[in-house]
């Protein structure tokens, strides 16, 4: 609390008091509102002072922050679960794998109830609506896949971490590939194509417009093979996942729940900040302009938010800035989980107008340094929010956010509500059974390996490699044929034969001639060889 010297100690409670009914009346709306809990003044909770968030106010994003243990991920339930029954669908990135209880009723206990009494809720055990997701079908859930081309070669320059010529080399391959017919599936079809470009028979293709050099292939097919390594071989395929499938609402209305089960990937965060990046891109180009609306179309929560952005590039990071700027007009809004506001890029930061900090511990010198860092992203107050934020407990935090008018209300420390879905995760025969009786199940479950790009070019240069072959095996023959004949020619005449010899000699040949007699004749017959006797 702020200080100021005062008369008497009735006066400093009639201040206090004061001061509390001017926090909460600025979370007075008029319209549909979720609600977060009960104010936190001066060490009390006040059940009648309520804390809420406008509904109509999802959409300009938000952080949830603090420290291991303070209760993020419940407050991430809570929000998501009560945009789930004002029929609001919501995404859900599953870091850690400990919200997928949100799809079962919690479990009442002592100290739920207590936490429900201290905030006047009205707690009942409810379960939501869910559907369970994975990414190319790593870990439990129905797999989530793009195709290399619908995916595109601004976003996967981004991906590979390309310089500008590079980029726009690889903008010429996914043109040569359009305009072919090749389809480039997943990224055996986009490496294929890369190299039969810098091939004998490929290099003339791009020659007219601008070609593709060794170099600059070389570059691409060791970036793929970098990003291969980081399991993104799973996530490009067929089918291709409809990003609508996360606008649905449930028969009764309520929205549906989608959870994306990532603790299997969570050593990944490329695969990951790949995904957000096709999400958001594929949601934004074909969702309408709406403008504001009285309810989101869709909220994101991204749980575990740093794992976005350390060691990302810039230009990752300046696409996830302009999308979290832009989407907004598409009725979609966006919550980072994370532990400290220093996580996120200060520009991505800007755009967060709503805001839940949990207690950050001040152990360590860079502690202490972030401390100071986070009270200076809020708004004054009438607290003294250095101290609060080291004192607040479990399931408590520090709020602000955009009222209906679209300014920042009144920072105000609340005890936060119980969720009503299970805190904790399902069990994995249950998770396993839910994906299987999705209807969505037979859709995306099994992937398609179908003719692209890497299997027609394969095909064309089986075919090539069979003529050239055949053509080599002629050509080696009929040189062995030239040779042999040469060699014929070339050959030394043998010796003859005495009988040759006898024969060929003038003597005989003027015996023959002159006697004509049978003697002469029998020596001739039987000089050849002649079975036929003298008469």
């Amino acid at each position: 609390m702020s200080e100021s010297s005062h008369e008497s100690g009735e006066t400093t409670a009639a201040d206090a008091a004061d001061a509390a009914d001017l926090i909460v009346a600025g979370y007075a709306f008029t319209g549909p509102a979720l609600d977060l809990g009960a104010l936190l003044w001066d060490g009390t909770c006040l059940p009648d002072h309520q804390i809420r968030i406008p509904l109509s106010m999802l959409n300009r994003h938000g952080l949830v922050a603090g420290a291991t243990g303070t209760g993020k991920t419940k407050t991430l339930q809570l929000i998501a679960e009560q945009l789930s029954a004002n029929g609001v669908p919501v995404f859900l990135a599953d870091i850690k794998g400990d919200v997928s209880g949100i799809s079962a009723p919690g479990v009442p206990g002592e100290k739920v109830q207590e936490r429900a009494r201290d905030v006047a809720q009205d707690w009942r055990a409810t379960g939501h609506p869910s559907e369970f997701y994975s990414l190319g079908g790593i870990g439990p859930g129905i797999p989530v896949r793009a195709t290399v081309t619908s995916f595109g070669p601004v976003l996967m320059s981004k991906v590979l971490q390309l310089n500008q010529t590079q980029e726009q080399s690889l903008g010429l391959i996914f043109h040569y590939a359009d305009s072919k017919g090749l389809e480039l599936i997943d990224l055996k079809d986009l490496r294929a194509t890369v190299a039969f470009l810098v091939s004998d028979k490929g290099k003339p293709e791009l020659k007219g417009i601008g070609g593709l050099s060794t170099v600059t292939a070389g570059v691409i097919l060791r970036a793929l093979t970098a990003f291969e390594q980081q399991g993104a071989t799973e996530f490009f395929g067929e089918p291709e996942f409809d990003t609508s499938e996360f606008l649905r609402t449930a028969a009764d209305g309520r929205g549906t729940v989608s959870v994306l089960e990532l603790p299997a990937v969570q050593d990944k965060p490329q695969l990951f900040s790949t995904f957000l990046m096709w999400l958001l891109a594929d949601l934004f180009n074909d969702l309408p302009e709406v403008g504001d609306l009285e309810q989101p179309k869709l909220v994101f929560f991204f749980d575990e938010a740093h794992l976005l952005f350390n060691g990302a590039s810039k230009a990752f990071l300046d696409s996830i800035t302009q999308t979290v700027r832009l989407i907004r007009s598409k009725g979609v809004g966006i919550f980072f989980v994370t532990q400290t506001p220093k996580d996120v890029p200060a520009d991505v930061l800007a755009q967060l107008g709503n805001r839940v900090q949990h207690a950050l511990r001040a152990f360590t010198p860079d502690d202490a340094k972030a401390l100071k860092a986070t009270v200076k992203t809020f708004p004054n107050s009438e607290y003294d929010l250095e101290e609060l934020l080291t004192q607040l407990g479990t399931g408590e935090a520090v709020i602000t956010v955009l009222s209906e008018k679209g300014a920042p209300t009144p920072v105000a420390a609340t005890r936060l509500r119980a969720p009503q879905s299970l805190m904790g995760p399902i069990d994995g025969a249950a998770l396993d059974q839910a994906v299987k009786a999705s209807l969505l199940y037979s859709r995306y479950a099994e992937p398609v390996d179908r003719e692209s790009a890497y299997e027609k070019i394969s095909a064309d240069q089986a075919a090539a490699e069979a003529e050239a072959e055949a053509a080599a095996a002629a050509a080696e023959a009929e040189k062995q044929a030239k040779e042999a004949e040469k060699a014929a020619r070339s050959a030394p005449k043998p010796d003859p034969s005495l009988a040759e010899q006898v024969v060929g000699s003038g003597l005989f040949r003027s015996l023959a001639r002159s006697i004509g007699t049978q003697l002469g004749r029998e020596i001739s017959r039987s000089l050849f060889g002649t079975a036929k006797r003298r008469r």
